[in-house]
């Protein structure tokens, strides 16, 4: 059984996918805290109980190939694994958005893992899991989200460190209310690293309407 916070069809907005539609099946739960955290809901509800078939029930009214599994934090669940894997088996493109304290690797590996590797600026600068990093490759995504320069530098240091940009895709998101995506957008220009910006498309399109 899954702890489902809800399940709704959107745009997808933070990845490389930005722009295409997407069903979102977001668990509860969560095990950090961050200052910024704009599905906080998700971690103080305790959700629906429902069965993988269940849930593969009610993505199946979307008529959309593309998924996405979020929180929270899905890894907490131990039964993400299964509905990745009945996802895949019938037959469409899945994501998983993670925030990397925990062990990537169980993953089904054509599952594309988005790991938000969590700057100082949120609160839970040292939660990452460092030993993620072998395990990605160019099906995953790194996501920094970004509340401040000070943040982004730690960001570059952290991709130069480990070499991400060879590893996978790279993308630096603004939290838009504590720094202009002007202001990173030309500090990436300037810093010369080999990552892209992400701007959080639905709520460019919705704002903070929940559910989209």
């Amino acid at each position: 059984m899954l702890n489902i916070c809800e399940i709704f069809t959107s745009i997808q907005g933070e990845s490389s996918f930005a722009g295409r539609p997407c069903t979102f099946i977001r668990l509860s739960g969560c095990n950090l805290q961050c200052v910024w955290c704009d599905s906080a809901y998700s971690r103080l509800e305790s959700g629906n109980k429902m069965s993988v078939e269940q849930v593969l029930r009610e993505v199946s009214k979307s008529h959309v190939n593309l998924v996405e599994i979020t929180g929270g934090e899905p890894l907490l669940q131990k039964d993400t694994i299964a509905l990745c894997k009945e996802l895949l088996q019938s037959k469409y493109s899945v994501m998983i958005e993670t925030n990397g304290t925990l062990d990537i690797g169980v993953l089904p590996s054509k599952v594309k893992r988005i790991v938000d590797i969590k700057c100082p600026g949120s609160g839970a600068g040292d939660s990452f899991l460092v030993d993620n990093v072998k395990r990605l490759t160019k099906n995953d995504e790194v996501k920094f989200v970004i509340s401040s320069v000070e943040d982004a530098w730690w960001a570059k240091n952290f991709c130069e460190e480990h070499d991400l940009s060879e590893k996978c895709t790279v993308i630096f998101s603004p939290v838009m209310s504590m720094i202009p995506p002007a202001v990173l957008a030309k500090w990436l220009i300037e810093s010369k690293l080999d990552a892209q910006l992400g701007i959080q498309l639905h709520k460019v399109i919705w704002g903070d309407e929940r559910g989209r």
